[in-house]
Formats: structure tokens, sequence, C-alpha cells
């Protein structure tokens, strides 16, 4: 490569992600050293981000362990040295999707109504500039939110919702029906999904009763068990909702206790004999070529966290997901 060849990857890279010894300077905690890009400069910018990430520091839905709210300061912390160019998609995630950290979506807590129309305000706001949102919550009542924005933009969904619960609880337990063990509930009778068009991986949790365990199959979902992935394999698992989901636009939902708390003991509602890191991040790989319009990776908790480790896989994982939005953006 020539030396203006060279320079002038430089030049793209250093906008694309802030050089290390900049970030260090700055002091500031951008998710992967990228450009801070609130709602207002986004509309002035002449060049429009193509990935936008959020953070959602809301737990106001936790029914056991509070303080996924503070997973956002986290996450950015540990994120900032995740270099740009993919190992396996061979593509440089960050210059390929002119990815921005977005900010924190801002709200008082004390009003859960308030906080799911700022969250659908916010990813309505990035899906109108053209971008894909990503968030990292917060705990998981934040994907109803996203998802109504998401639906309202491309119309009903293909959802892919990884975690260990099916989150088709109600208000019978909580006394609320808009806890984090509910979202998916809400979204099946909202009908943001598409009919049939709802993939549950990694499920393995008791539920309340036999309707509620049995709430989105009789919805059409295709549930795949923690034990059934374990004994199928990620790759099958992931090829085979990938087939079904053709091109349809799709939203990503992944809830940290997907993965068992041996490799992710940050989290607020742990069940033991979940996936592995490798497994979890292998799965969204495989989810290659989808056309994913939202995402989001909820449930860590930070307090709970033992060196990072669940605050490490929650960044691959939002890195991962803009893998998804580069490889798309490349082949377009």
């Amino acid at each position: 490569m020539s030396a203006p060849a060279i320079a002038e990857t430089e030049r793209a890279r250093a906008a694309a992600q802030q050089p290390a010894l900049d970030y260090i300077r700055s002091g500031q905690t951008p998710f992967f050293r990228l450009p801070l890009c609130d709602a207002e400069r986004r509309r002035g910018s002449r060049e429009r981000a193509g990935a936008v990430v959020l953070g959602v520091p809301y737990d106001g839905g936790a029914t056991v362990h509070a303080g996924a709210r503070l997973a956002p300061y986290h996450v950015r912390r540990v994120s900032a040295f995740l270099q740009p160019f993919h190992p396996y998609h061979q593509v440089d995630v960050f210059e390929a999707t002119r990815a921005v950290d977005g900010g924190n979506v801002a709200f008082p807590p004390f009003d859960p109504h308030a906080v799911r129309e700022a969250i659908r305000a916010e990813v309505a706001d990035v899906l109108a500039g053209g971008a894909v949102p990503i968030l990292l919550g917060g705990d998981h009542s934040i994907a109803l939110p996203a998802l109504r924005a998401a639906a309202e933009r491309h119309g009903p969904l293909a959802v892919v919702h990884v975690d260990a619960h099916p989150d088709t609880s109600d208000d019978a337990v909580w006394g609320d029906a808009y806890h984090h063990g509910t979202p998916l509930r809400h979204a099946l009778e909202e009908r943001l999904v598409e009919d049939g068009q709802l993939y549950q991986v990694g499920v393995r949790a008791p539920s309340a009763d036999a309707l509620e365990a049995s709430f989105s199959r009789r919805r059409g979902a295709r549930v795949y068990t923690a034990f059934e992935t374990a004994e199928r394999g990620v790759d099958s698992i992931a090829a085979d909702v990938r087939r079904r989901i053709g091109d349809r636009k799709t939203y990503l939902t992944f809830d940290v206790d997907a993965i068992d708390p041996a490799f992710a003991p940050g989290t607020g509602t742990p069940v033991p004999g979940g996936l592995t890191s490798r497994e979890a991040i292998q799965l969204v790989r495989g989810l290659a070529g989808v056309s994913l319009v939202g995402m989001d990776v909820v449930e860590v908790c930070p307090a709970l966290d033992h060196a990072d480790l669940t605050c490490h896989l929650a960044a691959h994982l939002l890195y991962e997901g803009l893998g998804l939005v580069a490889l798309r953006a490349d082949a377009g």
C-alpha cells in the first residue's frame, strides 16, 4: 500500500474511532471510543451515522436485584479497547457502520410510562435518521418501547430473543404488567412481531404456570431451549433461525442471563445451565446477513459482576451486533 493510501486509511480510522492516546488524554468514556453524537448533533450532521449506540440506565422493571441502570457506564469503560477490524467477518466494524455513541436516554426514573415513552421516542429518532439503534440497558423492560419504535418504522418484525426466561409473564405475580419479565408478551399481543417470527433461544427457567410457559409457542414462536441448543449446536440453531427469517427486518434482544452465570455472573436473575460466552458470540455471528434494524443487550448488573466478566461480554455482544450492521453496509 502506498504512503498516501496508508495516510488516508489512518485518517478514516481516526474519524471512525478515537485514537487510544486521545481517549486516555480526554478521560471521556464513549462506547468503543466512538464519536459522541447526541440527537441534536446527529440531526445537524451532514454525514449520517449508520448505527447509534445508546445507553438506557433504567432498572425500575427489575424484580430481584436492581443495579442494571449502571451498566451503560461500566460497559462503556471496558469497551474502550475493542479494535475495529472484525476477526470473523473481515470488516472494519466502526468504519462500515459509521457508528457513534448517542449518549444515554435521559428520563426521571420514577414514572415508568414516561420512561417507556422516552425510550420509544429516542429509538424512533435514531431510526428516522436512517441509523440502527444498538441499546445497552437497563433491565429487559426497555426492549418493549424499542420494539414499538422499530415496528412503527418497519411494520411487524422478526425478533430473535436470547434469554433464560420466556418473558411472557403478566401482572399476576408482581402486580405490574410492565416489568422485565413481560416485554415479549406485550410484543406479541401488540403485534409488533410478525406471525411466526419470534425465535427464543436459551430458555430454561421455570415459569409461573403452563399457560405462561406455552404463551409464545401458542402464538407461533419457535423456542430453542438451552438444552436443545447444547444438543444441536449453536451453528445449527443460528442457521435455522437465519433461514426462517430470510430478508425480514429483524430485532435482536439479548438478555445476558441467557449465558450461564459461570461466564456472566453480573446479572440480577441468574439461571444455571446456560450458554457459554463462546456460544453467545457464535450465535450472533451466525445471524450474518440478517437485516438488523435494532438490538439491545440487557440485564447487566455491574454490582454483581466479577472482574468485569459480564461487562466485557456485553461489550463484545454489542460489537457483534455492530458487526451484523457492518456486513449489510459493506455488502451495500
